[in-house]
């Protein structure tokens, strides 16, 4: 009777403590060079990514990255590198952590924060992340499986996002789609060199407020599209990938895997 009963009294003892467990965190605070911002992270709906997102703010992975990828009016995005202070090779890649189990319950709209991953495997993000600049929810909201929104920006933050995405993007042939500060077309047809002065530098992201409810007024949109589509896994004609990834056969980096 004992040995029937004491792996069941054992499972309802772990069910609990993981019931009872607390929240690990639902605000995070962005400080960035030109300005700070707050994510209010929907743990309860999207946990798998939260938990992974929330881990590398705890191990200090996004201290001094950069926002590499701006592109007007679609995203901004971060996450994945430092400045290495070589012009030639001007990116050195945050070790990722393993990748993530897509959950595309959410919509690609204006505000929201969402994993970057690979083309054509929808279950590949890992650090990179991007904050949708409009409504991309035609797009992103089926490319690919769907690319997982976990959280919004909050309060004005979207004017620091803003003033940042309308920051020049294309003054520099080493630095594609960067978006760079107190850096003319002159300096990029003279070929100054960039300096970390240029870059717009996450300096931390930290958690502010770990309760668990909120998120209970956001109303986040829900994606109606991922499940209308029966084949709603494939990666689609654009490609399907938002990231930048490091390329492990060479020193080098390859910068124009994305979504489209």
């Amino acid at each position: 009777m004992q040995k029937k009963t004491a792996p069941v009294l054992a499972s309802l003892a772990a069910a609990m403590l993981f019931v009872c467990a607390p929240v690990s965190a639902t605000v995070v605070l962005v400080k960035t060079s030109l300005g700070n911002f707050e994510v209010n992270l929907f743990d309860q709906t999207t946990p798998a990514t939260v938990n992974n997102f929330l881990a590398y703010v705890k191990n200090g992975s996004y201290q001094n990255t950069v926002f590499h990828r701006s592109v007007k009016g679609f995203v901004l995005q971060g996450g994945g590198f430092r400045f290495s202070g070589d012009n030639n090779a001007p990116f050195t890649a945050v070790p990722q952590l393993a990748a993530v189990v897509n959950e595309p319950k959410l919509s690609n709209v204006r505000g929201t924060i969402a994993m970057a991953k690979i083309s054509g495997n929808a279950n590949s993000a890992t650090n990179q992340w991007f904050i949708n600049l409009s409504d991309n929810s035609a797009n992103l909201d089926l490319q690919n499986g769907g690319f997982t929104v976990f959280g919004t920006v909050t309060g004005t933050g979207m004017e620091i996002i803003d003033s940042i995405s309308n920051l020049p993007n294309n003054l520099n042939t080493n630095y594609p789609e960067v978006p760079l500060r107190n850096y003319t077309a002159a300096d990029g047809a003279a070929k100054t060199p960039v300096t970390s002065n240029n870059l717009v530098t996450i300096e931390s992201i930290t958690v502010i407020n770990a309760e668990v409810n909120t998120a209970a007024g956001l109303n986040p949109k829900t994606n109606t599209l991922i499940t209308s589509k029966p084949d709603s896994g494939s990666s689609g004609s654009s490609g399907g990938s938002l990231g930048w990834f490091s390329l492990l056969a060479g020193a080098f980096l390859v910068w124009r895997r994305r979504s489209c």
